[in-house]
């Protein structure tokens, strides 16, 4: 006999440890949708207030993942390794847009499952979902065939996979309730399992731009990720990477496409993207024996980019899941644009000694770019580019960044957010230290 909704809150807001055959009720309900919205919102308060064991988080993700259909790959049948990587999420990462085409031109098949945006952090399937004609939910089918055929496919979760995750990850985002370390690790693992993977990366953001401010707390996340994918038979490698000020220039949904695009191509390559989308890299073409050692997977990388191999591998994952097979060479016409565009410059020119990264994300909500309630539509247009980070020169010629707006009266306000995020200061700073943090083996 199931146990009722109300009983397991009741347990978990009183702080009392869940067994197995709980966590399996309180799965089926989110499945069955016998827990209303209200209950789903009232369990993830209870877990953000008590947390869970290590069991319990365990069974979560367990339960969660087996919630639907679970793909199977044959690293033998594809001519390669199944790998992938996650990022817990950060203001401006478009990491996963380019370093599933670089693996999978390296040789690594990489069928990526990819979340909406989260609280102030932006979503890797908000950003796809921006250009024309791409199917972020498409059938298993057309999933498996992208990924043997392009190597990799980035998608959202469907009707299919984890629907259980898929559910309360889209209250979680609206509820406050995001930053649960317990939450974040059975629905990152959740769904990497259910996709099949035989080994992942995992990016911890850390830093006001993320959903682990503190270094205390990524490296709790961190270490959280690990231990229940060691309890799921999943071998994880975890980095840990800055995430003070925005990762990259753009932020934005369709402006983080362009700046992808860019990067792939060679057009320009932000300094810290390419430090991180390189390390991560890296560690899945070790993860999945396609490297033996990190100058291997340097070279590999590398090889990938400038010889088009990865580009080559975005334009033919985008065209095979419906988007414009001439993405590439039309990003600008192709993407949608905001009808104002303004350049905000600072009070007065110096150099750029402070950004305040949630600011940003919570500004490119407010501009329409990310959601306040579960069902919004998001504007794929709006959001910020050409973003200065620390260290650089800002003043009358160089803008703190330029605003991408629906409306004049929207770009007056983020002008005004932009000026109190940004902090600069007189003189130059010195060089700013690596992105990657630490690594976690």
């Amino acid at each position: 006999m199931r146990t009722p909704a109300a009983e397991l809150i009741r347990r978990k807001r009183d702080g009392h440890v869940l067994d197995d055959a709980d966590v399996a009720d309180l799965v089926r309900g989110l499945v069955d949708g016998s827990m209303s919205d209200g209950q789903v919102a009232a369990f993830a308060m209870a877990v953000y207030f008590r947390g869970m064991t290590r069991d319990e988080c365990t069974a979560l993700t367990r339960a969660m993942a087996c919630s639907g259909a679970r793909l199977e790959w044959s690293p033998a049948d594809l001519g390669g390794p199944v790998v992938d990587k996650h990022s817990t999420g950060g203001v401006g990462d478009k990491v996963s847009l380019v370093l599933a085409p670089i693996v999978a031109a390296c040789g690594g098949f990489v069928p990526m499952i990819s979340g909406r945006g989260l609280g102030h952090t932006g979503g890797t399937l908000d950003k796809l979902a921006s250009i024309p004609g791409y199917d972020v939910a498409p059938d298993a089918a057309r999933f498996r065939a992208a990924v043997r055929t392009v190597g990799c496919a980035i998608i959202g979760q469907t009707a299919e996979l984890a629907p259980a995750d898929r559910r309360l990850y889209a209250i979680r985002d609206v509820t406050a309730t995001v930053d649960s370390i317990p939450l974040i690790t059975a629905s990152i693992l959740s769904k990497k399992l259910a996709a099949g993977i035989g080994a992942l990366v995992m990016d911890v953001k850390v830093g006001g731009g993320s959903l682990a401010p503190s270094p205390e707390t990524a490296s709790a996340l961190a270490e959280s990720l690990r231990a229940i994918a060691e309890d799921t038979k999943l071998p994880t490698v975890a980095l840990l990477t800055d995430m003070s000020q925005a990762l990259g220039r753009h932020v934005g949904n369709a402006v983080e496409v362009l700046e992808a695009i860019e990067f792939l191509t060679g057009r320009r390559r932000d300094a810290r993207l390419h430090e991180v989308t390189a390390a991560l890299a890296g560690e899945m073409l070790r993860l999945g024996g396609l490297a033996r050692d990190p100058r291997e997977a340097a070279a590999a990388v590398e090889r990938a980019l400038t010889s088009g191999a990865a580009a080559e591998r975005f334009a033919r994952m985008v065209a095979t899941l419906g988007g414009p097979s001439d993405l590439l060479d039309r990003a600008d016409r192709c993407l949608p644009r905001a009808p104002v565009q303004l350049g905000v410059t600072p009070e007065r020119g110096g150099f750029v000694s402070c950004v305040d990264a949630r600011a940003l994300g919570t500004l490119v909500i407010a501009l329409g770019g990310g959601r306040r309630h579960a069902g919004d539509a998001i504007d794929p247009a709006v959001g910020l580019t050409e973003v200065a980070g620390v260290g650089d020169e800002v003043g009358e010629e160089r803008p703190l960044a330029i605003v991408h707006a629906r409306s004049e009266t929207d770009a007056a306000m983020a002008a005004a957010t932009l000026r109190a995020a940004i902090v600069v200061g007189d003189g130059p700073r010195a060089a700013a230290p690596s992105p990657v943090l630490r690594t976690l083996r």
